[in-house]
């Protein structure tokens, strides 16, 4: 048995044709589509890319535990346990957050794995003198910007931009192995992950009349742009979205050529979207998750029941992915997975949840039944109180601050930390965008959630339905006080927020 995954990141699905759009370039994904079963009910669970990534690696959520970090001691990780069992692993990636000290655990899990430098403000070349920008440059680049800036120097040509060489290396890992059995090939590119920088032959895909200065990195915030540079920096884009479309197309090949589609599953998924503009907002930090963002795309081709250019509806997540590979392995999935093997909902749409859980650590807790969305937010505005509970105190890009590390103390063992206490860490919402508050939303009636709803039934339902998934997470206690919630009780017209916080949340939106 063989397994493939290809990851992007930041993968808008209302971008791609198998999804409904109908101007984007991207006849690889809709052959894709044609391959596979499409998920049209898809959700992200941990947000943003570490966090996510940990979700990929043990079938379990991460937020509310936890914010940015690596893997911990007691994590019982995918690839590990495949490479226990005998399945080689191997990941290709340009995602360079893994080489970070909140990522550093997660490439070493597989038995071999490659690295391509130069996605966004990864300190790759060394460049004293101040780069060469273009310019129309609204302000001199700083820090990130700067650095990308000197990093796009050395990528004049397609073939030298990370995304390229990380589909090179996954295609010579199947070049060489194809004939072999029992490997998983984890092909994952940081794109199309803002700054949105590829080749004119993509730009040239979407014309469009743009005299404003060079905007091709949106910063995370309220958008203040006119229409026009709205849909300038949708085109640049959806002009890497054509591009990781191109790549895409090159491992649907290698698929045909090989005879892969005989014996081997293919995910294609991301970590989470993109507002371009939505809810007058860049980017995708931003609480509460909408739908442009949580709502992701996912493919999945599984070689034996070879269903292939249908559609399900059934509610997963991306903690069903890992359970979803170990099954087709033939291996057992530990008891601390949440995530429930897709096979049966592949062949047949049978359902895995009654509802799934997302969120940012520090920040709104949300919950969706496939229809009904529910975003719950903190009780006061002061958020507290907040804990990280951890073994591996990291941030994305450094490690606690000794000053964040004082006041820590050893919390009891969770039902997942196989026994280990953890460190209790004060700790602060990783992003900052708090002005929302709680909000309740039906996707069927309202797919761009435009509409506040106020009914205490169908929140009394939806409350209860995200406390019974906190429970079942382990979630500290601290959270449900956080949130305002009852930790044995059920739920009740008492601690409903949605109509009491709805002024604040009209005036924030």
């Amino acid at each position: 048995m063989k397994a493939i995954m290809v990851m992007f990141d930041s993968l808008n699905r209302r971008m791609l044709p198998p999804y409904g759009c109908d101007w984007v370039h991207a006849p690889n994904f809709q052959r894709l589509a044609q391959h596979t079963v499409v998920f049209e009910n898809s959700y992200a669970g941990s947000m943003p890319c570490m966090p996510a990534r940990r979700e990929l690696h043990t079938g379990r959520y991460n937020f509310l535990h936890r914010s940015w970090g690596p893997l911990e001691p007691f994590d019982e990780s995918m690839p590990s346990i495949l490479k226990a069992h005998g399945i080689f692993t191997h990941l290709a990636s340009d995602h360079y957050h893994y080489w970070e000290d909140g990522g550093c655990t997660y490439h070493t899990r597989y038995n071999t794995w490659e690295f391509f430098r130069g996605q966004e403000g990864d300190p790759w070349k060394a460049c004293i003198e101040d780069p060469e920008t273009p310019p129309n440059l609204s302000e001199r680049p700083t820090g990130m910007r700067r650095q990308d800036w000197i990093n796009r120097g050395f990528m004049d040509i397609e073939e030298k931009q990370p995304q390229p060489q990380t589909f090179q290396n996954g295609l010579e890992f199947l070049q060489r192995n194809h004939n072999q059995d029992n490997w998983f090939l984890h092909i994952e590119t940081f794109d199309p992950h803002e700054p949105f920088f590829t080749q004119q032959e993509y730009k040239d895909l979407y014309p469009h009349n743009y005299q404003g200065p060079h905007l091709d990195w949106p910063e995370y915030r309220r958008v203040n742009e006119t229409n026009e540079t709205i849909e300038h920096v949708r085109c640049e884009y959806t002009a890497l979205v054509s591009m990781c479309d191109h790549h895409l197309g090159r491992v649907l090949d290698a698929m045909d050529e090989y005879n892969l589609w005989q014996d081997t599953l293919l995910i294609v998924n991301t970590d989470h979207g993109f507002l371009l503009g939505e809810h007058d907002w860049w980017g995708k930090v931003v609480n509460p998750f909408y739908d442009e963002i949580i709502h992701t795309p996912l493919f999945i081709w599984d070689p034996r029941s070879r269903k292939a250019g249908e559609r399900r509806t059934s509610l997963v997540s991306t903690i069903d992915l890992a359970p979803t590979i170990l099954e087709f392995f033939g291996i057992a999935r530990p008891e601390t997975m949440q995530g429930i093997p897709l096979a049966a909902t592949i062949r047949q749409d049978t359902p895995v949840h009654d509802g799934v859980l997302f969120g940012l650590h520090g920040g709104h807790v949300n919950v969706t039944d496939g229809r009904y969305v529910y975003m719950r937010a903190p009780v006061t505005p002061a958020n507290t109180p907040l804990y990280e509970y951890t073994l591996m105190p990291t941030h994305m890009r450094g490690l606690f601050r000794t000053e964040e590390l004082q006041n820590m103390t050893l919390a009891e063992p969770f039902s997942f930390t196989q026994g280990c206490r953890t460190l209790r860490i004060p700790g602060r919402p990783w992003s900052d965008y708090m002005p929302y508050r709680t909000m309740l939303f039906d996707l069927q009636t309202d797919p761009r959630q435009e509409t506040l709803l106020l009914d205490e039934t169908l929140e009394v339902r939806m409350a209860q339905l995200l406390v019974d998934l906190m429970r079942a997470n382990d979630a500290p206690i601290d959270q449900y006080e956080r949130l305002g919630l009852p930790v044995e009780s059920p739920v009740t017209d008492h601690h409903l927020l949605a109509r009491a916080q709805y002024r604040e949340a009209v005036l924030v939106r």
